[in-house]
């Protein structure tokens, strides 16, 4: 007679994840947390005070990074990524996240390799200041091949009907402030992969060797932009008209997404980009040197500028200044600090915008 663990499902294996999940969720708890980790469901007090509440959600995985970090077999920053995927897209509303769920699935189960890719996820909600609220873990052997693992998650945030930020405020003039990225962040990946076959290349600047593998640069964790941009629009939200996470398709994709669409007989808002007003990561100019191809990179990638926020011309000296003056407060050894810069303005269409590179134009 076959058992469970005969068909490649081990089931105290997962009793000794969850063990050691434990340990990290401990650090996730914040007010309104009602259940612990090992309930069937997860529950989350709405915080008090909000007369209209709405709930904002967004989901994402890590994508094909997961596969560098088999590589460099470095598990513990891989959950950062899986949470900033879905936390920085709910800020874009305005909002905070208040709790997030994770998803695990693999072929066959390493609690200790698990234990890891969770210790990531906590380290993001700690950053995000949300509750790690639950999960789930799954083994399904002949599936995923061994040693190999998905991770996806998502997170849930509330605020006030009147506070939410929809782009529909965007208007002719709003300064465009791009907030800094660590590097590649989670998207564009599967380009990556094929411009490095060996992540254990050293990673030469200038001429200079880093003492760093190119593959320990992928491996830079996603900022999460929630603490610096929720203490802005507390004192500035009125002045933020729309905000942006930018992702995969990079600069093209993402910024058009936070216009709102024009009205019958109206001119449609575009972005006007300054290019060199901010410092590029190094890592992009090294993937261009193996062939990305330059005209498609901000198609592609977010090409140093991970968030991007239109802001009323009359406050944005006062917002870009409270973003660099407060950039310290968010430090993390693990990526560099944040810097905010003004990399562009909202102005009107001239012509008909009949693509994505129409509603984001480049000048010197």
């Amino acid at each position: 007679m076959a058992n469970y663990k005969e068909s490649g499902v081990d089931v105290e294996e997962g009793y000794r994840a969850v063990d050691k999940y434990k340990e990290q969720v401990k650090r996730t708890v914040v007010p309104g947390l009602l259940t612990g980790l090992g309930s069937f469901n997860g529950m989350f007090e709405v915080p008090k005070g909000i007369k209209n509440p709405v709930m904002v959600s967004g989901t994402d995985g890590v994508g094909t990074k997961l596969d560098v970090a088999f590589q460099m077999k470095k598990y513990d920053t891989v959950g950062i990524d899986c949470v900033a995927m879905s936390v920085n897209d709910i800020l874009c509303s305005g909002v905070q996240t208040l709790f997030f769920l994770d998803y695990v699935a693999c072929g066959k189960l390493d609690a200790d390799v698990a234990a890891e890719l969770v210790k990531g996820v906590a380290d993001g909600c700690v950053d995000t200041g949300c509750a790690l609220l639950g999960g789930e873990t799954a083994e399904m052997p002949g599936f995923y091949d061994v040693g190999k693992y998905d991770l996806a998650g998502f997170g849930v945030g509330v605020g006030e009907k009147k506070d939410m930020i929809t782009g529909e405020d965007i208007r002719e003039g709003d300064v465009l402030i791009g907030l800094s990225s660590t590097g590649v962040h989670s998207n564009g990946f599967s380009l990556v992969r094929k411009l490095v076959p060996n992540v254990n290349d050293p990673f030469v600047v200038n001429g200079t060797d880093t003492g760093k593998t190119i593959g320990e640069v992928l491996l830079t964790p996603t900022r999460i932009y929630v603490k610096p941009v929720m203490e802005v629009l507390g004192k500035y939200r009125k002045a933020i008209h729309g905000m942006v996470h930018v992702t995969g398709g990079g600069f093209f994709e993402n910024i058009p997404r936070m216009y709102p669409k024009a009205k019958e007989g109206k001119k449609q808002l575009i972005s006007v980009i300054k290019r060199a007003s901010w410092d590029i990561p190094p890592v992009f100019g090294e993937l261009i040197r193996r062939g990305a191809d330059f005209d498609n990179v901000y198609n592609t990638f977010n090409m140093g500028i991970g968030f991007v926020l239109a802001v009323s011309a009359k406050e944005a000296d006062a917002v870009l200044e409270m973003f660099n003056a407060n950039a310290h407060k968010y430090h993390k050894d693990y990526c560099p600090d944040m810097k905010a810069y003004k990399i562009g303005r909202v102005e009107y269409a001239k012509g008909e915008v009949n693509s994505q590179k129409d509603a984001v134009l480049f000048e010197d």
